[in-house]
């Protein structure tokens, strides 16, 4: 494995970052996870393009342009001879002093690393997966924003801990108005009566790439797709129940809170979108062999 640190590549065991990083420190920085199929990189403007918003709102200046990112996301691909992969893209504050003043950090950090990664074991993509509400609440909007995709995941790891403890892979997470907001690491969706709905972005959420493709991908298939505010009475009477995210692409979910959701396995909307994304993903991208 080949990462790459401002340019240079290193080894996984000789790769390393101050340990007065700001990013290490304080969670001061942002990432991007982005997936390589069939040695395209897929929906990388898109992610590019996030990440320059993000540190627009953190006022995190990236020492390189756009064009120059992508290139250098594509030449790590390329060095690391994976035609299938995740991309593990970060940009962190900096070195600076033991205090939170992030004016301090003189030299941001970028950092790409490629690998391997499953998330899921093929099961649960062919029988669902079970997931609970946790308590956890989503972080408020007006605190740290979830549409910054930050090196700050505590907030998600607390709920991916209340989930574990109960001995399931995934919880949902409600906001501060007890509105269904997102999964600890991915969005979600229901179906009722053909209509496929998601909470609205202003719920707390991450406005995720793969969320975008899947609405996209529906709505180019003639299915109506509402943004709304979700309750877990909206979850629990519904046909289906899905889960997207970059690392989980779309997953079934089949009992929540347990509910048994629908007939109790992956709907047939669920699977024909599963099947026309990774037609889509296999297919889309920018080119890196």
């Amino acid at each position: 494995m080949k990462i790459s640190i401002n340019g240079k590549y290193y080894s996984k065991r000789t790769a390393k970052v101050s340990v007065f990083d700001h990013g290490l420190l304080y969670g001061d920085g942002i990432f991007e996870g982005i997936r390589v199929y069939n040695g395209r990189v897929f929906k990388l403007r898109d992610h590019i393009d996030r990440l320059y918003e993000s540190a627009t709102s953190i006022m995190l200046e990236i020492p390189a342009s756009k064009d120059k990112l992508t290139g250098d996301v594509i030449r790590a691909v390329r060095l690391n001879k994976l035609k299938n992969a995740y991309i593990r893209l970060i940009v962190t504050r900096g070195a600076g002093s033991l205090g939170l003043n992030p004016f301090t950090c003189r030299n941001p950090q970028i950092i790409i690393i490629v690998d391997k990664i499953i998330l899921y074991p093929p099961r649960f993509y062919r029988e669902g997966l079970t997931v609970i509400t946790v308590g956890t609440q989503r972080n408020i909007a007006e605190a740290v924003s979830p549409r910054i995709k930050s090196l700050n995941y505590l907030n998600n790891i607390l709920a991916k801990i209340e989930a574990l403890n109960s001995g399931l892979p995934e919880a949902v997470m409600l906001n501060s108005f007890g509105f269904v907001s997102e999964c600890t690491g991915d969005n979600i969706f229901t179906v009722r009566k053909g209509v496929i709905f998601t909470p609205s972005i202003y719920m707390g959420v991450l406005e995720g790439i793969t969320r975008a493709c899947v609405i996209d991908i529906a709505r180019d298939s003639g299915m109506v797709v509402k943004p709304i505010v979700m309750t877990r009475h909206d979850i629990y009477n519904a046909d289906e129940c899905f889960l997207t995210g970059t690392a989980a692409e779309i997953v079934p979910v089949v009992k929540v809170d347990g509910r048994k959701i629908g007939l109790g396995g992956p709907g047939h909307v669920t699977k024909s979108l599963m099947k026309k994304f990774k037609k889509l993903a296999r297919s889309e991208g920018v080119l890196a062999f």
